[in-house]
C-alpha cells in the first residue's frame, strides 16, 4: 500500500479520514474495508511513535536531574490517544459504529466491575477495622431476640410421657362417655299414644327405653291394642286382628312426621331433632338419672326384684304428654287414604331436612295458609 506523490505545498501528515478515503476507493465488502482501516490505523500509529521517538532523541534531558518517569501516565496518555483516534474514525465511518460501541460498552462494564470489587474489599477492611477498634460488633444488636407479643400460647414440647398421659386421658374420657351413653339408653320413658284410622282411638301408655328402636315401640303398642281390644265396637274380632297384624304393617306418626322403624329414640334425643311447628320430635332429657348404689347394682338381682324395683308408669318421663301427638297407624289404611287430610300432609323423616324453615304444602304444591 504505497502513497501517491504529493506536491511540495501539500502537508505530509494526512488525517485518518483522508487516508481511508484514499485507500478504500472501490471497495464493496465490509471485511475489505475493515482490513484497510486496520492497516491505515496501524501505519498512522507507527508514524506517530517514530515522530515521538525522534523528538525525544532530539531533546534528551539529563537523567540525573530528572525524576523517575511515570510509565503509567505514559500508558494512559497512549490509551487516550488511541481512543480519540477510534472516535474520529467512528465518526467518519457510519457502518462500523455498532461493533465499536459494543466493544466500548464491554470494556466500560469490565472496568466498573473491577472498581466495585475493589470498593467492596475496601469496605470490608473498614468494617473489620472499626469492629476491632470498638471491641464489639455492630451486628450483635441485630441478633437480640425479642418476645413476639402476637403469639398467644406457646405450645409445649410433647415428650413420650406427655403423649402417653394425653392418650390415657382420652381413653378415660371415651370410657366415661360410653358409660354415660349406656346409662341414658337404659333410662325408661313413657309414651302415650292413640290408634288412628281417621279418628283418634285411645291406646294407652307404652313403657320403652331411650335406646330402643321404633319397631319395638310399635310391637308393644300392637300388644296393648290386642289386650284392650281396640276397635271392638266396629269389629267383634278386634283382639284377634291386632294379634295377627305385623310390625311392618304399622307406622309411627309423630306430629306430621312418619318415623322409620330402624331409628332409635336416643338418636332424636341426643340430636334434639326439631320437627314442624318448631316442636321437638322426642323432647326427652339427654342426661342420665341419678341412681344410688343399691339401685345401680342390678347385675346380681333377679327378675322379680327388677320388677319390684321398676318405677311406676305414671312417674316416668313423658307420661303426661299429649297422646294425640303420637299416632299408631295401619299402613294399609294409610295407603288407601294418603290423599285425604291429614294423611296427605304426613311426610317421612329426613335427617338432612330443616323442618323449621319448611313451607308446608299440599300434594298439589299449594302452600298452606295456616301455621298449625
Amino acid at each position: 500500500m504505497s502513497d501517491q506523490p504529493t506536491s511540495r505545498f501539500t502537508p505530509q501528515n494526512k488525517t485518518t479520514h483522508e487516508r481511508l478515503s484514499t485507500n478504500t476507493v472501490g471497495l464493496v465488502a465490509l471485511s475489505d474495508f475493515r482490513k484497510r482501516r486496520a492497516e491505515v490505523l496501524e501505519q498512522q500509529e507507527r508514524e506517530a511513535r517514530e515522530a515521538a521517538l525522534a523528538l525525544t532523541n532530539a531533546s534528551t534531558p539529563d537523567r540525573s536531574l530528572t525524576a523517575t518517569p511515570n510509565n503509567a501516565s505514559d500508558n494512559n496518555s497512549e490509551v487516550d490517544r488511541q481512543k480519540k483516534k477510534k472516535k474520529r474514525a467512528k465518526a467518519l465511518v457510519s457502518f462500523g459504529e455498532d461493533e465499536e460501541e459494543d466493544e466500548d460498552a464491554e470494556s466500560a462494564g469490565r472496568a466498573r466491575g473491577k472498581k466495585g470489587k475493589v470498593k467492596a474489599a475496601g469496605d470490608g477492611d473498614d468494617e473489620e477495622g472499626s469492629a476491632g477498634a470498638d471491641g464489639t460488633s455492630s451486628g450483635a444488636a441485630d441478633k437480640k431476640v425479642t418476645a413476639n407479643s402476637s403469639v398467644g400460647i406457646v405450645p409445649r414440647a410433647l415428650t413420650k410421657a406427655a403423649l402417653r398421659r394425653e392418650a390415657a386421658e382420652r381413653e378415660a374420657l371415651r370410657k366415661e362417655f360410653l358409660l354415660l351413653q349406656t346409662a341414658v339408653k337404659a333410662t325408661e320413658i313413657a309414651i302415650p299414644f292413640v290408634f288412628y284410622d281417621g279418628t283418634n282411638t285411645p291406646g294407652g301408655i307404652v313403657r320403652v327405653k331411650k335406646g330402643d328402636f321404633i319397631w319395638l315401640f310399635l310391637d308393644k303398642s300392637r300388644k296393648v291394642g290386642a289386650e284392650l281390644a281396640v276397635g271392638g265396637d266396629k269389629n267383634s274380632n278386634a283382639r284377634r286382628d291386632w294379634a295377627r297384624v305385623g310390625v311392618d304393617d304399622l307406622m309411627l306418626v309423630r306430629g306430621s312426621v312418619i318415623i322409620p322403624h330402624h331409628y332409635e329414640f336416643y338418636f332424636f334425643i341426643i340430636n334434639k331433632t326439631v320437627g314442624p311447628e318448631n316442636r321437638p320430635l322426642f323432647g326427652y332429657s339427654g342426661e342420665a338419672p341419678l341412681k344410688d348404689a343399691a339401685a345401680g347394682d342390678s347385675g346380681a338381682a333377679s327378675d322379680g326384684a327388677l320388677l319390684k324395683s321398676a318405677p311406676d308408669l305414671a312417674s316416668l318421663e313423658g307420661a303426661l304428654d299429649d297422646p294425640t301427638f303420637t299416632k299408631v297407624v295401619d299402613r294399609r289404611w294409610y295407603q288407601r287414604n294418603k290423599h285425604i287430610y291429614p294423611a296427605s300432609v304426613w311426610q317421612e323423616f329426613d335427617p338432612e331436612k330443616d323442618y323449621q324453615s319448611e313451607i308446608r304444602r299440599d300434594p298439589g304444591g299449594n302452600a298452606f295458609f295456616f301455621s298449625k
